[in-house]
């Protein structure tokens, strides 16, 4: 049985080339860039505009919410950079599991990376494994799913690199710029194949 305070103590993910750490009110900057990003709020879908104030608050408490778990994606070049001046640690986005059903061993997942200078690097595949080998090797959970906008063929990829399988199609779930735009339904299970 899953715990419904089951990101109570929620772990530190580490890869080849980042580390996954708690988000919080000290990644204030890098998530109030990525959300002024007109790129990002498109391809995640966002119509709301955020305040400094709401997004403050949103890091400061998301420590106390133990039904999800939300990563900063840090890029570990920078901070091991050998010169000092170009060490500072790079904020790359985020990535969520939310929308926990504890009944059903289920989750949901979402990324959103700030695209200035790292889309199609891999970050995002990377980033996914390593929530999703977590999500079933560490926590025990049984689905992890997510839905992907169709004009984001890019993150689709992505996603069925680290395993998701297309499971469906939402037709016309999201308006954006006056046309309608499909969501395509993607889902992985803890016992298939992870490449």
């Amino acid at each position: 049985m899953i715990s419904g305070n089951l990101f109570a103590d929620q772990a530190t993910l580490t890869t080849p080339r980042l580390r996954l750490e708690p988000l919080g009110p000290e990644h204030y900057d890098g998530a109030w860039a990525a959300l002024q990003d007109a790129e990002s709020k498109r391809l995640t879908g966002t119509h709301a505009e955020f305040t400094t104030e709401q997004i403050r608050a949103w890091l400061g408490g998301l420590s106390e919410q133990h039904d999800r778990a939300d990563w900063a994606v840090i890029r570990l070049a920078d901070a091991l950079h050998p010169d000092e001046e170009h060490r500072k640690e790079r904020y790359l986005g985020e990535v969520v599991l939310n929308d926990l059903d504890p009944d059903n061993a289920s989750v949901g997942f979402r990324i959103m990376l700030a695209p200035a200078g790292v889309l199609g690097l891999g970050y995002g595949t990377e980033a996914t494994r390593a929530v999703v080998a977590h999500a079933f090797d560490d926590l025990g959970l049984h689905r992890v799913a997510l839905e992907v906008f169709a004009f984001n063929p890019r993150a689709q990829r992505a996603y069925e690199k680290a395993g998701f399988a297309v499971e469906g199609l939402q037709r016309d779930a999201l308006k954006w710029d006056g046309a309608w735009v499909d969501a395509v339904s993607m889902g992985m299970l803890s016992g298939d194949p992870r490449p």
